[in-house]
């Protein structure tokens, strides 16, 4: 009876052993084998409306922070659609895992020519205005949201209430019905001066500045050009109405403040969410993905003049100061 005994302990100890060896094996396999964004041979096809440095710079970003082991096919449109129709038909049959579609070009002959992938885009701006909105598409935003505007610009103008913008309806009046719901959160009235020609755009700035404590300038090829821009800021100046701006260069020249977005930035917060597809979720964002990380300027000549102290809570938000 003892021999028996011992004989069925050794045999449940041998079939213990195996299957801790299995499990052994089983966990040290998961850990090896990559998961499919890390996956050798994985191809993302890049299709870019045309060689531009922003786009360059933007897909630098993009592999940056995208599956490292990736394979990239890149693929120039050189501004016309009808190759760019081509060459989404090429990717749609290849066997690429992800598109990634670099400017508004792109991303309209990728939505168009391909179903059966999921299409990434970047450097469009206000991509749902284009119906960028397929069930395999999502894309990361070429602008800053507006909340995040606000909330610096309320800590910097503590006492600001009355905000003008400059707008044509025909090009950027979503732009202010969206801005418009938002203002009253931050106490801000926010009136727009509707500038439907570039010649009415001196006329509506002198009622604007008469009006307003502050001019919100977003970009609008009615009412911002090379001759207009130096007047617009000049005249607000003079007024002593601080603008708010959308790139460092409009910082430079005198607006207070601006919030812009570095091309790298928007590649990189693309690549991240790549590797998040690729890995399975879904389904995808249905609206586009914030950059997380913007670049704040600030004119220090124009604040002195102004009568404008830069709070300390801000000072670690400011990239560059002129």
């Amino acid at each position: 009876m003892i021999v028996h005994t011992v004989q069925r302990r050794g045999t449940a100890t041998a079939r213990l052993s195996r299957a801790w060896l299995l499990s052994l094996a089983f966990t040290v396999f998961c850990c090896l084998v990559p998961g499919r964004a890390e996956a050798a041979g994985l191809e993302i096809a890049i299709l870019k409306s045309s060689d531009l440095k922003a786009y360059r710079d933007a897909i630098e970003g993009f592999k940056t922070t995208a599956p490292g082991a990736a394979i990239y096919a890149e693929y120039d449109l050189r501004g016309d659609v009808e190759r760019g129709k081509r060459l989404a038909g090429k990717i749609r049959a290849s066997d690429s895992s992800l598109v990634v579609a670099v400017g508004l070009k792109a991303a309209l002959a990728a939505k168009l020519e391909i179903s059966n992938i999921p299409i990434l885009y970047m450097m469009i701006l206000d991509p749902l205005k284009h119906q960028l909105t397929a069930a395999n598409m999502t894309g990361v935003l070429l602008e800053i949201p507006t909340d995040r505007q606000f909330k610096v610009m309320r800590v910097l103008l503590p006492g600001l209430r009355r905000i003008g913008m400059l707008y044509d309806p025909n090009k950027t009046a979503t732009k202010l019905k969206e801005a418009e719901s938002r203002a009253a959160v931050h106490e801000f009235q926010l009136r727009g001066f509707a500038t439907e020609h570039e010649k009415e755009v001196p006329q509506q700035l002198r009622v604007l500045l008469s009006e307003s404590e502050a001019l919100w300038l977003v970009p609008d090829s009615t009412v911002l050009t090379d001759e207009s821009i130096r007047f617009i800021l000049e005249s607000a100046l003079t007024k002593q109405v601080p603008v708010v701006g959308f790139s460092s260069e409009l910082t430079r020249l005198g607006a207070l403040l601006s919030f812009s977005l570095d091309y790298g930035e928007v590649g990189r917060e693309t690549g991240l969410l790549a590797k998040r597809i690729l890995d399975g979720e879904q389904p995808l964002p249905l609206k586009p993905v914030p950059v997380q990380r913007i670049k704040i300027t600030v004119n220090q000549k124009t604040a002195r003049y102004l009568g404008i102290a830069i709070p300390k809570e801000l000072d670690s938000l400011i990239d560059e100061t002129y």
